[in-house]
């Protein structure tokens, strides 16, 4: 019913930039909280950023300086700009939102994206 879509990521050098996007579809009555969250080979999932509908944000401390999370809510889409890329970022980087679907208003729900592949090397 509900499908998270995630794009942007890829193979940049180190110093380089990348915009990720992910689009929230299907039958969504609202959305809260979005966010970015990524998981590197041999390590557990963990938090990158989190944004709320009314657009307070959320930070892993040591990558608020270098990337930037925000959304747009007419288009149910999450954004996240990093710059100023190191290798120890490179990781699978999947969106997540908490969602009321249409015929359950009475509850919010988790989902997650498939996950997008960012690769930081020269």
């Amino acid at each position: 019913q509900v499908q998270l879509v995630e794009s942007g990521g890829g193979l940049v050098q180190p110093g380089g930039s990348l915009r990720l996007s992910c689009a929230a579809s299907g039958s969504i009555f609202s959305i809260d909280n979005m966010g970015w969250y990524r998981q590197a080979p041999g390590k557990q999932r963990e938090l990158v950023a989190t944004i709320t509908d009314g657009g307070t944000t959320n930070y892993e401390d040591s990558l608020k300086d270098r990337f930037t999370i925000s959304r747009d809510n007419a288009k149910n889409t999450v954004y996240l700009q990093m710059s100023s890329l190191k290798p120890e970022v490179t990781a699978v980087y999947y969106c997540n939102a908490k969602i009321r679907v249409r015929l359950r208003r009475e509850r919010w729900e988790d989902y997650w994206g498939q996950g997008t592949q960012v690769t930081v090397s020269s």
